[in-house]
C-alpha cells in the first residue's frame, strides 16, 4: 500500500509542475508607440483631453474625452503569447454594446502588408484587474506587428503589455501618416460596434494608413464652441471631419453651424473641414416621432451646407451610408453594428479620399 501511494504521488508531480503559472513581462503600452492621440502631452496619456487645460465641458463630457476611444499601441514582438494587465479608472458595462467593446481590447497583425483581425477578449467585471491572455500559439522565430485597440468607454490609468519573459517588444514605427481629427457623435465613437478597432473610423485608418483620430463623444457632440477651442489647439492637423448633424436638434444646428465654422477656419484657415450628413436611423421606419425629429435635421444640414460649401473656402460635405436593404446594419435602431460600420467606412473612402488629395495629404 505505501508503494501505491508513493507511485501516485509521483505521477501527479508532473501535471502539477505543468499547472505552474507562466511567467511574463510586462511593458507600459505608453513607453511603446500610442496612436490615435489628439495630443501627445497629456498627463495621462490614455486620457483623449486634458479636461484640466480645457473648460466647458459638462460632468458626462468631462468622462467621455478621458475615455480611450481611438487610442492603439503599435509594437513589434516575437512572443509566442500577448497579454495585457489594466489598471481601470472607470469602466463601463452598457446593456446595447459589448464589454469587449466597452472595456476589452481588439488585437490586429500585419500579414501581407494588411491589418488582418487576430484576437479581442475583455474580462469579467469581478476579473477586470487581472492579466488578459488576449492570444495564445504564436509561432516561434517569428517578429509579430501588432495593433492593440483600446476600450472604447473606458478611462485607464494604465495598460500593460505581457510577453513571454524570454521574448523581445518594441515600439514599431508610427504606422499611419496625416492627422484627420474626427469630431462626432457616438456613432463615430464606435458604439455598439462589437469590438473597439471596428468604428467606421478605425476601419478607415487600417484599410487606407491614413489615420483618423478620434474625438467621438458619444451623446454630446452638438457644436460646441469649447470642442471648437480644444480642436484648434490640436497640433499638426492636416484636416478635420465631423459628424456633428447626429446629436443636435435641427435648432441647434441652425443656430451654431456657421459660428463653428467660422471659429475654427479663423485660427486654422488653409486645412480643409470636412462634414458628413447623419447617417439615417432605422427607428425612423414605423415611429412617426422619430421621423419627424430625423427628418428635420437632415433636412436642415443639407440646406444649410448647401450655404456653407460655397460661402466658405475649404468646406465640403459628404454623406455616408450605413444601411442595406436587409434593415440588419443597426443594433438598437439607432447605431450602427460593425456591418454598420463597414458600410459607413465604404460609402465614404473614396469621397474622403478625393477631399484629402487634393490637398496633399498623402
Amino acid at each position: 500500500m505505501k508503494r501505491f501511494y508513493i507511485f501516485a504521488i509521483a505521477l501527479l508531480l508532473p501535471l502539477g509542475a505543468a499547472a505552474a503559472p507562466k511567467e511574463y513581462k510586462f511593458t507600459e503600452a505608453s513607453a511603446l508607440t500610442l496612436t490615435g492621440q489628439l495630443f501627445t502631452d497629456n498627463p495621462n496619456p490614455y486620457h483623449r483631453l486634458d479636461t484640466v487645460r480645457f473648460k466647458g465641458f459638462s460632468k458626462g463630457e468631462n468622462r467621455l474625452v478621458r475615455e480611450a476611444a481611438g487610442l492603439a499601441c503599435a509594437f513589434r514582438t516575437n512572443s509566442t503569447v500577448i497579454t495585457v494587465k489594466t489598471q481601470y479608472l472607470s469602466p463601463r458595462s452598457i446593456d446595447n454594446t459589448t464589454g469587449i467593446c466597452t472595456r476589452g481590447y481588439d488585437l490586429y497583425i500585419k500579414d501581407g502588408g494588411r491589418w488582418v483581425y487576430a484576437a479581442s477578449k475583455t474580462q469579467a467585471e469581478s476579473r477586470k484587474s487581472e492579466n488578459l491572455v488576449l492570444i495564445d500559439g504564436l509561432k516561434e522565430g517569428r517578429n509579430y506587428e501588432c495593433l492593440l485597440y483600446f476600450p472604447i468607454y473606458s478611462e485607464l490609468g494604465s495598460v500593460q503589455i505581457g510577453i513571454d519573459k524570454n521574448a523581445d517588444i518594441e515600439a514599431l514605427d508610427y504606422p499611419f501618416r496625416g492627422r484627420v481629427v474626427l469630431f462626432g457623435s457616438s456613432f463615430s465613437q464606435g458604439f455598439c460596434s462589437a469590438r473597439s478597432g471596428m468604428s467606421y473610423a478605425a476601419v478607415f485608418s487600417r484599410r487606407t494608413g491614413i489615420e483618423i483620430i478620434n474625438l467621438g463623444v458619444s451623446g454630446s457632440c452638438t457644436l460646441q464652441p469649447y470642442f471648437a477651442d480644444a480642436l484648434i489647439a490640436a497640433p499638426a492637423v492636416d484636416a478635420y471631419l465631423f459628424d456633428t448633424f447626429s446629436n443636435p436638434s435641427a435648432a441647434m444646428i441652425r443656430e451654431r453651424l456657421f459660428p463653428f465654422i467660422e471659429k475654427i477656419q479663423a485660427a486654422r484657415p488653409g486645412v480643409p473641414l470636412i462634414f458628413q450628413q447623419t447617417i439615417r436611423r432605422e427607428s425612423r421606419n414605423f415611429s412617426s416621432k422619430s421621423e419627424s425629429v430625423e427628418a428635420a435635421k437632415m433636412a436642415v444640414a443639407d440646406s444649410l451646407m448647401k450655404i456653407a460649401v460655397k460661402k466658405y473656402k475649404d468646406v465640403y460635405y459628404i454623406k455616408p451610408d450605413a444601411s442595406s436593404d436587409l434593415y440588419a446594419t443597426c443594433t438598437d435602431g439607432t447605431h450602427p453594428d460593425d456591418y454598420g460600420h463597414y458600410l459607413w467606412e465604404r460609402s465614404i473612402e473614396k469621397p474622403l479620399l478625393r477631399i484629402l488629395r487634393r490637398y496633399k495629404i498623402f
